[in-house]
């Protein structure tokens, strides 16, 4: 049984952009990461609900990623060349 569990659990990725409340015209990035179940992402859901109805700041867009592990080890990794950054 845990075996499959284990199966069925992927590593995604959500990253987050929202609102900040004190400031609406500034959008702000919040990366969350767990393992969850693809394709309705239960854990995922429950933080993007708990979002919702308990941080005041407004979500403008999600995008999600997952990647399928065994276990808890990933398949394989893939090193970043470049990273920009946006002032």
């Amino acid at each position: 049984m845990q075996a499959r569990l284990d199966e069925q659990l992927q590593l995604t990725t959500a990253e987050i952009l929202y609102y900040m409340p004190d400031h609406p015209e500034i959008l702000q990035t919040f990366v969350w990461q767990h393992y969850d179940a693809a394709p309705r992402y239960p854990r995922l859901t429950r933080f993007l609900e708990f979002w919702r109805t308990s941080i005041e700041a407004t979500l403008a867009e999600v995008r999600v990623a997952h990647q399928v592990c065994a276990g808890a080890i990933p398949t394989r990794l893939r090193r970043v060349n470049y990273q920009w950054q946006v002032n």
